[in-house]
């Protein structure tokens, strides 16, 4: 049971880092910095685009329009780190 829950932790914490990119990513795509027309950068943005749009449209749809300001990202890291500690402090535990 402890091997399953630190692959699902290890999981987890993969998808912070990417989520982590894919915000930086696009403030570097829409700051002009990195090139879209580039295939390299334009296969790293599909990844990402790809990798945290399913998990990042629902919260969207709930969300108010806040202009241009997108604060998905730091929610779905909010409850990432909140799934995070349960499984740490309650499933832990409970496992032995």
């Amino acid at each position: 049971m402890r091997a399953l829950l630190d692959v699902i932790m290890l999981a987890l914490q993969l998808y912070v880092w990417i989520l982590i990119a894919s915000a930086v990513m696009s403030w570097l795509v829409a700051f002009g910095v990195v090139n879209m027309r580039n295939d390299v950068v334009r296969t790293i943005w599909n990844f990402l685009y790809q990798a945290t749009e399913p998990a990042l449209r629902p919260i969207r749809r709930v969300l108010p329009n806040l202009g241009g300001i997108d604060i998905s990202p730091i929610i779905l890291l909010l409850v990432i780190f909140f799934i995070q500690r349960v499984i740490e402090l309650y499933v832990y535990p409970a496992a032995f």
